[in-house]
């Protein structure tokens, strides 16, 4: 068995280049915005820093979602009704499982997910 190492989250975020304009349809190889932490189950650990709208996406089992810095709204699409949150430092929301969401973050942000695989992801509304 290999004995876990602490992980420097700090550390991680600073190695990361902040991405202005994120967009659903964005079309990028570089994802030096994002980074993975370690595997989890059948996912990962992740870390974000970015400005701009993501696409729709789920999830096959609940996600874990933190801001570490700045705010973003996140919106949760359950029986058809979008319910919007915000979210600012150091708050956090579990996307339950196979719920399309989406992020809204006109002014930055730099997020902390624990986030199954495979997920689904669409630009337009599921």
């Amino acid at each position: 068995m290999t004995i876990p190492a602490a992980i420097d989250i700090r550390s991680a975020i600073e190695g990361l280049t902040f991405l202005p304009n994120r967009t659903p349809d964005m079309a990028d190889d570089d994802y030096s915005w994002a980074a993975t932490l370690a595997d989890y189950r059948d996912g990962g650990v992740f870390v974000v820093h970015y400005a701009g709208q993501s696409e729709w996406e789920r999830h096959p089992a609940d996600e874990v979602v933190m801001v570490l810095e700045g705010s973003t709204t996140i919106t949760l699409l359950i029986d058809g009704v979008e319910h919007e949150q915000i979210l600012g430092a150091m708050q956090l929301i579990i996307v339950p499982e196979s719920t399309w969401h989406r992020f809204d973050t006109p002014d930055g942000v730099k997020v902390f997910s624990i986030s199954p695989q495979p997920s689904d992801h669409q630009v337009g509304h599921p």
